[in-house]
């Protein structure tokens, strides 16, 4: 038995340890989780140093090292995380709808967790402790394969957990880091459906399309965010050069960010210069349309492969539009179902927007970096998906979980 299958095996046979937790021994344990992972936060910052220093020697981009980096404050947001998720109403057995029949059986739909959940991820080690803070709160068990350059940090991060539920006698099989971070353990893990009852992957486009391509389990599929922002003619000068800045520079690295913005030409024309300006003094890269250059000579001429690029780095494509209805088809050309924003003061434009688009959160005059299950309420987040089954946007708690039926009878038989 190789030793994927062997943590597999564990995680199956776990899941009924954390099912049977009642609400308040499983906020218990989140708070106990949050204590453990600030006590822990030097030999965390250590580990993850060891990564960081990996990957500058494997030539990784600032947006990759950005997103694998820790620091005191993000651990602190970790440990808080579970104290939010602990925080948050439990959705397990949470009576969905009940109804009697005419033959007298009463019928009760209730929230249970999913079982043994596989969770495979990029470099970003925050989503080891989100993921353990939400499979903890849904009764889930978990097993958790990042990617070889956050391995130091995922292991540091699991030992604190680990530290934490043992104050509790919480067997550590339940909640598993996959210790094979191998392109061959991850194929292993794609066919592990005797044993996972569910595979969400986090991370790129890549990983995604890999993952739904070759998994016999079911997929809980994240997506890859080609964002755009819409700037309508009546927008607000100052509110869309200050929300178009927001969703492309405050974390460039993140699939939330904006990565196209369409200005309307008359906006443009008053505007343009001021918002490119403002680009280029956070130290963004444009590539726009032959309009959008003509307002620079530093823009680069965008290309055909610009208009669907997440990248998720100081990089944005600009176009040209002459109506809200461009806009609107070049979006549903090359989004991705993930998060769109239009700023408008016209009431109709902002409607047409709204209808017109197909993705899991549209904005109107604010910035698509809040699709977050923290923005949400929803404390921790599992990742933001683009798929409409069974869980759309940022998937939180109850994304986690399934259901069943409670049937209750009087000693009824079927004629």
């Amino acid at each position: 038995m190789s030793k994927m299958i062997e943590q597999g095996l564990k995680v199956k046979q776990a899941a009924g340890d954390l099912a049977v937790l009642n609400a308040a021994q499983k906020n218990n344990i989140l708070n106990e989780l949050a204590l453990s992972l600030e006590e822990h936060t030097l030999t965390i910052l250590e580990a993850n140093q060891k990564d960081i220093e990996a990957g500058m020697e494997k030539g990784f981009t600032e947006a990759l090292l950005d997103r694998l980096r820790l620091s005191e404050e993000r651990i602190k947001t970790m440990a808080d995380g579970f104290r939010d998720v602990a925080a948050l109403p439990d959705p397990i057995g949470e009576e969905i709808e009940a109804w009697d029949r005419p033959n007298g059986l009463e019928i009760k739909k209730i929230r249970v967790p999913l079982g043994a959940v596989g969770i495979i991820y990029e470099a970003r080690p925050n989503v080891t402790a989100d993921a353990t803070a939400l499979a903890v709160k849904t009764g889930n068990a978990a097993l958790l394969r990042g990617s070889s350059s956050a391995y130091h940090s995922n292991q540091a991060i699991i030992d604190a957990i680990h530290a934490g539920m043992a104050k509790y006698s919480l067997a550590p099989d339940s909640i598993q880091l996959a210790e094979d971070t191998s392109r061959e353990g991850a194929s292993e893990m794609f066919k592990m459906n005797k044993y996972l009852d569910v595979l969400i992957p986090r991370g790129g486009a890549g990983l995604i399309q890999t993952v739904v391509d070759q998994s016999s389990i079911p997929v809980l599929e994240t997506g890859v965010g080609n964002c755009h922002v819409l700037i309508d003619e009546t927008a607000e000068r100052k509110m869309a050069i200050d929300i178009a800045i927001n969703a492309k520079t405050q974390r460039p690295s993140v699939c939330n960010a904006c990565e196209t913005i369409l200005v309307h030409e008359k906006w443009l024309q008053e505007n343009g210069s001021e918002l490119i300006e403002e680009l280029f003094l956070a130290g963004v890269e444009i590539r726009g349309d032959e309009r959008i250059q003509a307002l620079h000579p530093d823009i680069k001429a965008a290309v055909e492969s610009d208009w669907g690029e997440e990248y998720l780095d100081y990089i944005v494509s600009m176009k040209c539009i002459d109506n809200v209805e461009e806009g609107i088809s070049h979006i549903k050309m090359y989004g991705t179902s993930h998060s769109e924003s239009i700023v408008t003061e016209n009431e109709d434009n902002k409607l047409a927007f709204f209808a017109g688009i197909d993705a899991a959160a549209l904005y109107h005059n604010a910035s698509t970096r809040f699709t977050d299950g923290f923005e949400f309420g929803f404390g921790a987040e599992i990742g933001i998906s683009t798929q409409k089954l069974h869980a759309r946007g940022p998937m939180g708690l109850k994304a986690l979980t399934s259901y069943k039926y409670i049937i209750q009878g009087t000693g009824q038989v079927k004629e």
